[in-house]
């Protein structure tokens, strides 16, 4: 009887569950979208209820459609939205608030007072983070210090916190297992990347029970088994990993130096930089990208706010398109971007500026300006960010990067593609396989069961669609990047 793998991949919008055979190949997905709830400006939250259930659904669903069992799932690996922040009763199984999602603003200004009062170099000293309402500490201690009775219950021991992958786990397994992996643990502003343990200094400057936190478990291993109610049969929960170590494991970026790009909501890239954590001197984040048996893999990474969301923006705000595909087609109506720059700063900027006062901007607009030339700007302005990120990347790991692998929705975009390899001046290399990040979740959980022998079994899985080679003239291609910044600059601390 054949095997599989599934993978759950729960997103910022959307649960997923993909089944993968023993080349790495899709055999089937199932979706189900979720919502979004934007209590007040600068807050989103999700349902947890929702989430487990999107997420359970379409784990059916999937081996539902390849028309297979449980008993044919050899094991099943998790990847998650990071830093979403969830607290929940030990006893009920319960959320006592939504889930106060990685977007949210509402801790913003406490970070700001925490860097004020001069906590700014201990929590990057010992977690590679900023300071910034991003992770997962300050939400913790929001819920805590907002909702009623809950600091209380938690210094009781009664409640539980996890970043969804602790969520789901906790649910697949009927509560027996409260846990995480070091890449989630690494994105809450509470574990030392060092020591790899939880650390009371920081909870104390937080004010968070450590009761509160699940087991760090390594990224490949057997943590439980799906409660029988659940499938026909248990099936080993093997592998954990955030959204972007497990693309960076998914497009085999083993080695340090390899690096990768996910173009989705957001942009993220990151670099392997082996088994030594690098400090970052241009706000990039130092983190843990995986450990296997033992071996812990550190990455950088620089985290872009606002990549495909920009593209939703113009379809559904200004209503330039009617579906995202075609964008590509009113860019290249235009044979460049006729001088007009966005600076999609619509949640502040990220990597490697971190400005959460910055606003989206569109400048340099003339008479002649038309809709063919901002929607090129804006797909420009995807590629003009992640050339940001990768000078930083360069000049904190000193290395020369060979190419940049990429995936994620907005990757099918091949005059993106283009303009990124002709910015950055190595090869853009697109996989056949663009769905890297469950995948990266399934290698890490047929690993741990012996499904896949090691990673060199796993490596020649990968194999490339297409490779967009640099072909703009270098110093037209700083012109226009000098251009960028500028614009950057106007966009910079707005509403201070």
């Amino acid at each position: 009887m054949d095997s599989y793998i599934l993978a759950l991949d729960q997103g910022t919008t959307s649960s997923r569950a993909i089944v993968f055979d023993h080349s790495g190949n899709i055999i089937t997905v199932a979706q189900k979208a979720y919502q979004q709830h934007f209590p007040k400006p600068g807050w989103v939250e999700h349902d947890p209820l929702e989430i487990w259930q999107t997420q359970l659904y379409v784990a059916q669903q999937a081996l539902q459609q390849a028309g297979i069992t449980g008993a044919q799932i050899h094991a099943l690996g998790i990847t998650n939205q990071r830093e979403t922040t969830i607290v929940w009763d030990r006893t009920t199984g319960k959320p006592v608030h939504n889930a106060i999602v990685w977007q949210d603003r509402r801790t913003a200004e406490l970070c700001k007072k925490l860097a004020d009062n001069g906590f700014t170099d201990l929590f990057k000293k010992k977690t590679g983070l900023l300071l910034d309402a991003y992770f997962s500490g300050t939400k913790i201690k929001w819920i805590l210090d907002n909702v009623t009775g809950a600091r209380v219950k938690a210094e009781q021991g009664q409640l539980a916190f996890g970043t969804v992958d602790s969520w789901l786990v906790w649910n697949l397994t009927g509560g027996a297992c409260h846990v995480t992996d070091v890449s989630n643990a690494s994105r809450t502003l509470l574990f030392n990347i060092h020591s790899l343990n939880w650390d009371d200094e920081l909870l104390d400057v937080l004010t968070i029970p450590r009761s509160l936190l699940p087991e760090v478990h390594s990224s490949s291993e057997v943590y439980g088994s799906t409660a029988p109610r659940l499938f026909d049969c248990e099936i080993p929960i093997a592998g954990m990993a955030g959204d972007q170590q497990a693309a960076l494991f998914g497009q085999t970026c083993f080695e340090p130096g390899m690096m990768k790009n996910t173009y989705g909501t957001g942009s993220f890239i990151m670099l392997n930089t082996g088994s030594a954590p690098v400090e970052s001197h241009n706000n990039l984040l130092t983190t843990i990208a995986w450990q296997i048996q033992g071996q812990t893999v550190y990455a950088l990474e620089g985290s872009v706010f606002i990549a495909g969301a920009v593209i939703q923006w113009l379809r559904d705000e200004l209503h330039l398109v009617q579906s995202s595909a075609e964008i590509e087609k009113l860019a290249a109506s235009v044979p460049d971007n006729g001088g007009v720059y966005l600076v999609p700063a619509f949640a502040g900027l990220g990597a490697p500026y971190w400005d959460q006062f910055a606003r989206g901007t569109i400048i340099g607009l003339t008479r002649g300006s038309s809709a063919g030339h901002i929607a090129r700007a804006a797909l420009e302005a995807i590629a003009f960010q992640v050339k940001d990120v990768l000078d930083a990347m360069q000049s904190d790991a000193r290395i020369q990067f060979r190419d940049l692998r990429v995936d994620g929705g907005a990757s099918a975009n091949n005059l993106l593609l283009q303009f990124q390899a002709d910015l950055i001046n190595i090869p853009v290399i697109r996989p056949r396989t663009l769905e890297t990040t469950a995948l990266g979740a399934a290698y890490l959980a047929g690993l741990a069961t012996g499904y896949w022998q090691d990673q060199q079994d796993i490596k020649h899985q990968w194999q490339i669609d297409h490779v967009f080679r640099p072909q703009m003239e270098q110093e037209q291609a700083r012109q226009l990047v000098t251009t960028w910044r500028k614009a950057v600059s106007r966009a910079r601390h707005w509403v201070e």
